[in-house]
C-alpha cells in the first residue's frame, strides 16, 4: 500500500503532495546504504543478549536449592558411648549426634533415642564415657551402632576390651586411642532424642597419639568422620591452617 507525503515550503504559500515509497522499498533503500552498520550493531545486540542469558542460566545453577528440614550437618563425629546396664554388663553404642557443648566446665553432649539400651544405662548410672575410635576400628564402630546390648554382649562380639573407669561408673574401650570420662550433668528431652550433657572428668589417651605438648594429635588419632547424607564414614583431610591465625591473612 502506497502512502503520500505533504511538503510545505517555508513561506507556507504552496503545498506539494508527493507519493511516498512503500515500506519495503524504503527499507531496501536504507539497508543498501547502511546495511553493514545495521548488521554490525545487530550482531552486537545479539551477542549481548546471549551473554545476559548465559549469566542468568549460571545464576540459576549457582543458586542454593531448598532441600527441607533434615539432620544434615557436616561433619558429625563417630563416637562410641560406653555405659553399664542395670545388671552391670558393659555396653557401648555409636552416636553421631554429639559434640563439645561447653568450655567451663568442659562438657560434651550426646543425643540418644529413649528406645536405645544405652539410654537406660546413662539414666541409671548418671555417667558415660565417650570413646573415639581410629580408622582401624571402623567396622567395630559401625557394629556398635547396629547391634543392641539387649540381645548380646557387644564387647565380646567385637573382640574389644571393656575397662572399668575409676572415676565414673561407666566402661571404656581399651583399644580406642582416646577416651572421655563423663558424669551426667543434664538431660533434655528434645523430641525423638534425649540430649545428655556430660561433664568431662578426665581424658585418657594413648601416648602414641599425643603431640609434643601432651595433647591428642588428630593426625595420629585418625578419627572417623560420619556423613549423615550419604551415611558413610570418612577419614580426616589435610591441615588447612592454624585457627585464629590463618584468618589474619584476609
Amino acid at each position: 500500500m502506497n502512502a503520500s507525503i505533504i511538503t510545505v515550503n517555508p513561506t507556507f504559500k504552496h503545498c506539494h503532495i508527493k507519493p511516498m515509497a512503500s515500506s519495503t522499498t524504503l527499507f531496501l533503500t536504507i539497508f543498501s546504504k547502511h546495511g553493514y552498520k545495521i548488521s554490525y550493531f545487530l550482531n552486537l545486540f545479539i551477542g549481548l543478549i546471549r551473554k545476559i542469558i548465559n549469566l542468568i542460566e549460571k545464576k540459576i545453577k549457582d543458586m542454593k536449592q531448598s532441600i527441607g528440614a533434615k539432620t544434615l550437618a557436616f561433619p558429625t563425629p563417630t563416637w562410641v558411648v560406653g555405659t553399664y546396664d542395670m545388671n552391670g554388663k558393659p555396653n557401648a553404642m555409636t552416636v553421631a549426634w554429639a559434640g563439645i557443648c561447653c568450655s567451663n566446665p568442659p562438657c560434651v553432649t550426646v543425643s540418644l533415642r529413649k528406645a536405645t539400651y544405652s539410654y537406660a544405662g546413662i539414666m541409671e548410672n548418671k555417667a558415660f564415657t565417650v570413646n573415639i575410635p581410629s580408622e582401624d576400628y571402623v567396622k567395630e564402630a559401625d557394629y556398635f551402632g547396629i547391634a543392641s546390648g539387649r540381645d548380646e554382649n557387644k564387647f565380646e562380639a567385637a573382640c574389644l576390651t571393656p575397662i572399668r573407669s575409676e572415676l565414673v561408673p561407666a566402661p571404656y574401650v581399651g583399644e580406642f586411642p582416646v577416651v572421655l570420662e563423663c558424669k551426667l550433668l543434664h538431660s533434655l528431652e528434645v523430641g525423638l532424642h534425649t540430649m545428655f550433657v556430660g561433664e568431662i572428668v578426665d581424658i585418657k589417651a594413648e601416648e602414641s597419639v599425643l603431640d609434643e605438648s601432651g595433647n591428642p594429635d588428630i593426625e595420629k588419632i585418625r578419627p572417623i568422620i560420619y556423613s549423615p547424607g550419604s551415611r558413610s564414614y570418612y577419614g580426616i583431610g589435610c591441615d588447612l591452617g592454624k585457627a585464629f591465625s590463618v584468618g589474619k591473612e584476609c
